[in-house]
């Protein structure tokens, strides 16, 4: 089974999951911005994780089938469960956070699952893919230092309930390509970067 790992594709899907891991225990101990600005470069492994596999040559079957099984799971952590114990921790534990949390939670679960099943017909993801939740994190966390503290929380919370209702929605969005994977490599290099600095 570890032999999985050695797959360079796959060691780059768990490279990303360790990052998220990490950032869900900077969230834990109240270093927020920290946990946003390594979960970044978790969603930077999630784009790199597919590149990687489409130039590995001789790739067993078997292989890819654990990486995209990998891949979802490691997703549900960074853009699922991340966002939804900063929001917890955020909002204190509040009804509102814990209830957003799940929200999210479950629905990036159900839209990984149904991905699996049906994939991406047409070229087009199905619903607002999962990942999207860590730049939409980081971006309202770059603007808290203008948004009131006192509906700081419920604004986050706000903004994972959007993108957990956009996850579920039979709205059909293109996948990224080309220059788009480098505006996403430019946000999260950059947001990182600015977030780190507050620490």
């Amino acid at each position: 089974m570890l032999r999985q790992l050695i797959d360079p594709a796959n060691a780059v899907t768990a490279a990303g999951l360790m990052l998220s891991v990490i950032g869900i225990n900077f969230a834990i101990t109240e270093r927020l911005e920290a946990g946003v600005a390594i979960v970044l470069w978790a969603l930077l492994a999630d784009h790199l994780d597919g590149v990687v596999a489409q130039r590995t040559q001789g790739r067993a079957a078997e292989t890819g089938q654990v990486g995209r099984n990998l891949d979802s799971l490691a997703d549900l952590v960074s853009a699922g469960v991340f966002p939804a114990v900063t929001s917890i921790i955020v909002g204190h534990g509040s009804m509102v956070t814990v209830a957003a949390g799940t929200v999210l939670v479950v629905a990036s679960a159900l839209r990984l699952s149904y991905f699996n099943v049906f994939g991406s017909p047409g070229g087009r993801f199905i619903g607002v893919p999962t990942t999207y939740a860590v730049p939409a994190t980081a971006i309202v966390f770059l603007l808290r230092p203008v948004i009131p503290e006192a509906i700081f929380p419920n604004l986050l919370a706000f903004v994972l309930v959007v993108l957990a209702v956009l996850h579920i929605v039979p709205l059909r969005v293109p996948k990224t390509t080309g220059f788009m994977y480098l505006v996403v490599t430019a946000f999260c290099v950059g947001a990182s970067i600015v977030l780190a600095i507050r620490i």
